[in-house]
């Protein structure tokens, strides 16, 4: 696999088949439904639960607008990942070109994505530290290469967007 920027994109190049389909697993894997601990961190109120006015009103005002902004950035990435399912052989490395334009959209799913799945298998501080954990020999296994997976492309992304508004020097 590789990264690289050209002009108004990100071009994710040779991709082999398994990180194909990790990427066409991020809008479903950004999906907290089903998952309270997910639902409870995307969504928690600013305040402890004692402040029941306030909480109320976050989840009255706030909620429903966080909810339409990964709904959209979602269906962004989603769009942008069409590219990935092309009748080209199955087993081919791809491509996928993603418009500069789309990074919010793409750090938004990403990080709710890895939230979403972490909470999911409810992964230790220690397991999401440990970077040389390599073999994957179950779901949950699976589930931890994929949050350090997304955690590569934020950083990737975001150094890429960073670069992307720096002057040039003389």
């Amino acid at each position: 696999m590789e990264i690289c920027r050209r002009k108004d994109e990100i071009d994710i190049s040779e991709l082999d088949p398994f990180l194909a389909e990790l990427l066409r697993q991020i809008p479903p894997s950004a999906n907290p439904e089903g998952v309270p601990a997910a639902e409870q961190r995307l969504f928690s109120p600013p305040v402890n639960d004692k402040e029941a006015k306030i909480c109320a009103e976050w989840k009255l005002y706030v909620e429903p607008e966080l909810r339409r902004l990964f709904q959209t950035a979602t269906e962004t990435v989603a769009g942008d990942l069409e590219q990935l399912n092309g009748s080209e052989k199955s087993f081919a490395n791809r491509t996928l070109r993603i418009p500069s334009k789309h990074a919010d959209a793409w750090l938004s799913t990403l990080n709710q994505a890895r939230l979403v799945i972490a909470a999911k298998y409810n992964f230790t501080d220690r397991e999401l530290g440990d970077h040389f954990r390599s073999p994957i020999g179950s779901r949950r296994d699976l589930s931890l290469f994929q949050v350090n997976f997304y955690g590569f492309l934020q950083e990737f992304i975001l150094r890429e967007s960073d670069g992307s508004q720096k002057a040039p020097e003389d």
